[in-house]
């Protein structure tokens, strides 16, 4: 092994239940875009639905159609559409697609036409966050639109929903503001006539910490991989998670260097005194940030070490001082923390970003050993 991202299905499984135990009737859609945040789709997307997701949702359209050639026959939504893309592949393959303006309901239903069967649709506000949806202004037209392609049985309204831009930040004045914004836009639909099988608006944030927006169903992402999405709230175990991903790699080389030796490239870290380093043949090739350059926490023998120098492509040092080490060690790079280990939101602490990133950036030529939940 020179790399490998380890996933705990279990604990994804388990995750899903443990959220799908605390939204009461809403049911529990578990988010598998950019590769299941970097755990692997299809394995994850298995491990959710055995906790209990009903629904699964991706970004983009290539994705949800991987789900549906792996097998999976459940309710799937994709929300992530330009011009032009696979619409009428998705209607075939009874995947939801989101709409959120009149340019993407025209493609819709041509795609109908084409697939000579009803596209469901779920159709987006934007209540506030000023990306994907329609806005309040434009809302009522949209809705007539699908209204009426509906009618002409081109298409299904089987969703309403929107999405919220501070959730992870507790009080925000824009998080009851969208809320009030998205009731509004709700009533203004179901009252022309919009009968939707689920309305939704809670992400993994609001999952956990606002049930008065979880409606009929919830669209978790990060939580169900067992990393907090607030962690100046609580971590992990608070909200009943378990770590899914642990990120290994064995020791490239081991050597004693005297005081003055520098380490990468710029020298941006020389040693103080004569010490042993590490070598870990993984880098920002792999997804390593190359801003954990002197930061990034690492378990090597035993003790947590930090990155010294640059991290290059494919491989960085951490500084042992005198303890020993030898090629082929383990080093853990992040995990759940149960053997000392850092975490991936200790990661993010240590280079100022969210812990999303470091699981979701892990390249494709780190292999994903999956275990648990009827893994091969």
């Amino acid at each position: 092994m020179r790399a490998e991202a380890r996933i705990d299905l279990d604990a994804i499984r388990d995750n899903i239940a443990a959220i799908r135990a605390r939204v009461g009737s809403a049911a529990v859609m578990s988010v598998v875009k950019s590769n299941a945040y970097g755990h692997g789709m299809v394995p994850s997307a298995r491990a959710a639905r055995a906790g209990g997701a009903t629904w699964l949702g991706t970004a983009v359209v290539e994705e949800a159609l991987a789900l549906r050639a792996a097998g999976d026959t459940g309710r799937l939504l994709t929300w992530l559409w330009a011009p032009g893309d696979a619409f009428e592949d998705a209607v075939r393959a009874d995947v939801d697609i989101s709409v959120s303006g009149a340019w993407a309901l025209r493609e819709v239903v041509a795609a109908a036409r084409a697939a000579e069967r009803p596209a469901r649709v779920h159709l987006k506000a934007d209540t506030g966050l000023g990306r994907n949806g329609c806005t309040p202004a434009d809302w009522p037209a949209l809705v007539d639109a699908a209204l009426k392609a509906q009618a002409d049985g081109t298409v299904e309204v089987v969703g309403l929903w929107s999405h919220f831009a501070c959730a992870d930040e507790p009080g925000h004045p824009s998080v009851p503001a969208q809320l009030g914004e998205f009731v509004a836009m709700l009533a203004h639909a179901e009252g022309r006539g919009v009968t939707p099988e689920v309305r939704h608006m809670a992400n993994s944030p609001a999952t956990l910490l606002l049930p008065d927006t979880h409606f009929d169903l919830v669209r978790v992402g990060l939580a169900g991989y067992g990393l907090s999405p607030v962690p100046e709230v609580g971590g992990p175990a608070d909200f009943g998670l378990r770590p899914a991903m642990t990120l290994a790699a064995n020791l490239a080389g081991v050597k004693r260097v005297p005081a003055g030796h520098g380490v990468s490239y710029g020298h941006a870290w020389i040693a103080p005194a004569e010490t042993n380093l590490a070598l870990i043949p993984t880098g920002y090739a792999d997804g390593i940030p190359r801003h954990a350059s002197n930061v990034g926490p690492v378990l090597v023998a035993g003790r947590r070490r930090t990155i010294v120098g640059r991290v290059a492509m494919d491989q960085f040092v951490v500084d042992l001082g005198d303890d020993e080490a030898s090629a082929g060690d383990e080093a853990i790079l992040f995990g759940p923390g149960d053997r000392g280990e850092p975490t991936a939101e200790d990661w993010a602490a240590a280079i100022g970003t969210i812990s999303y990133e470091i699981v979701t950036r892990i390249g494709a030529r780190v292999p994903r050993i999956h275990t648990g939940t009827g893994a091969s």
